[in-house]
């Protein structure tokens, strides 16, 4: 695809007449830099040499060059910088964490009140939280999904909008969904990224419970391409006894998504297997006894996540006599239609995550997956490389009310991906990236 120069072309940052813009910059290291004590590399370094090196540092790091001197700043605004970005394959995600205060909006990630706008954003590679904020025109937001440094969400106040945005430069792409989508009792998202053809798409998966029988649900699927940039629905059924969940993720083109068996007792139900859908072949099947692939253990809860093109479930071991009360967490991946134990959660790490019931947050990209229970601000990571369980450092935000809700979900930080035709180029925008927390 040829570059085209988009808006933000002529908000370049201006080191001289921007000393606002500058201080926030620096302020990006924690550190206190003085001007004569440096040897400036790029005096000795070949310029491509030089590029690929600063492609390489932290995300935070990269903004705080640009603010170096002229040379450095058109630099990391080349297109060919945004080259030597696409080519790193992956970088470790950071953890996007908000929390709410008000006691109506107890655990937002799923279908309540929907995520704050402003929150933190932890950096594992530097070991540092910053000051984040997502840029969508309403208040709040909610069913969100991420694919290759890319962001998908609702727009919460009217459940009528989608953005797909890259959350580090600040850019989004906003779109209107169809009216036969906006309603619903349970709704999965997910994206998926093609860097080769320069194009995403994203998966909604609905249930409706059927108007005149509270027994069916009515499970639909509804698929929205960047190229053709219309939205087909392939799937619309009617299931007995089961519903579709909250949570959904496309691996390796294809869709999966949980199923819940429901009760009169019970009508939210609990994770009982996974469906899939073929979004090559287009094809879908929902002979339940035959095709649904069972969850490893009872569970409480269940996230699904695409690492490096392997489906990993991270869920909430419930007590064999008591499903519904949660004595663990465990890992596995999923090989053909059997899950394969990969990881226990030890027990310090379990009880180090606070008092919390049945649920909690998790999501992951490459190695890395991220917990955090929704009552307690604590986040443990777990390195899959590695197999090494890990605290983030402390958040700066600690528990203070009762009802105070704790949420999150990660992203991989990238430059170079934009939602606008999913082009790449010059990045940076009025309000650059991240604030280090004191």
């Amino acid at each position: 695809m040829e570059w085209k120069t988009l808006w933000f072309d002529n908000i370049v940052v201006d080191i001289e007449g921007a000393a606002g813009i500058l201080a926030s910059y620096l302020e990006l290291s924690g550190e206190d830099v003085e001007e004569n004590n440096f040897i400036s590399i790029d005096k000795f370094l070949p310029n491509d040499l030089f590029e690929r090196i600063l492609a390489f540092l932290p995300i935070a790091s990269i903004f705080k060059a640009g603010a170096v001197c002229r040379k450095w700043n058109s630099i990391v605004h080349s297109r060919r910088f945004s080259k030597n970005l696409s080519s790193i394959l992956s970088r470790k995600p950071w953890y996007f964490y908000v929390h709410k205060r008000q006691p109506n909006s107890y655990k937002p990630i799923r279908n309540a009140n929907g995520y704050d706008l402003v929150g933190y954003a932890y950096d594992p590679m530097v070991q540092k939280w910053y000051r984040f904020e997502l840029p969508c025109h309403g208040t709040s937001i909610c069913f969100i999904a991420s694919s290759s440094g890319l962001v998908c969400f609702m727009d919460n106040d009217t459940r009528s909008r989608l953005y797909v945005c890259n959350p580090i430069p600040k850019i989004s792409e906003k779109f209107e969904i169809p009216r036969y989508l906006i309603f619903s009792d349970y709704n999965a998202l997910s994206i998926s990224v093609d860097r080769s053809s320069q194009s995403y798409t994203i998966a909604m998966v609905m249930s409706k419970r059927a108007p005149h029988d509270f027994g069916q649900w009515i499970l639909s699927i509804h698929i929205y391409c960047s190229k053709a940039k219309i939205w087909v629905s392939p799937v619309t059924e009617t299931l007995m006894g089961c519903r579709g969940g909250d949570d959904c993720v496309i691996c390796d083109g294809v869709l999966y998504f949980f199923i819940y068996i429901t009760t009169e007792l019970d009508m939210t139900g609990k994770p009982d297997g996974l469906l899939t859908y073929s979004l090559s072949s287009q094809s879908f099947c929902c002979v339940l006894i035959d095709r649904l692939i069972p969850v490893p253990c009872p569970l409480t809860c269940g996230w699904l996540m695409n690492l490096k093109n392997k489906l990993v479930l991270v869920g909430g071991i419930g007590e064999q006599d008591q499903p519904s009360i949660i004595k663990g967490i465990g890992v596995w991946v999923l090989k053909g239609r059997d899950w394969e134990e990969f990881a226990l959660m030890p027990s310090m790490y379990f009880q180090g995550l606070g008092n919390f019931d049945k649920v909690f947050a998790s999501s992951g990209f490459d190695d890395l997956i991220y917990i955090q229970s929704y009552e307690a601000p604590s986040l443990l990571m777990f390195d899959m490389k590695m197999k090494k369980w890990k605290w983030s450092k402390k958040c700066p935000v600690s528990k203070r009310l009762p009802l105070q809700c704790f949420t999150g979900f990660c992203f991989e930080p990238r430059l170079e991906l934009l939602p606008l035709g999913m082009a790449t180029g010059q990045v940076f925008c009025g309000d650059p990236g991240p604030r280090c927390c004191p």
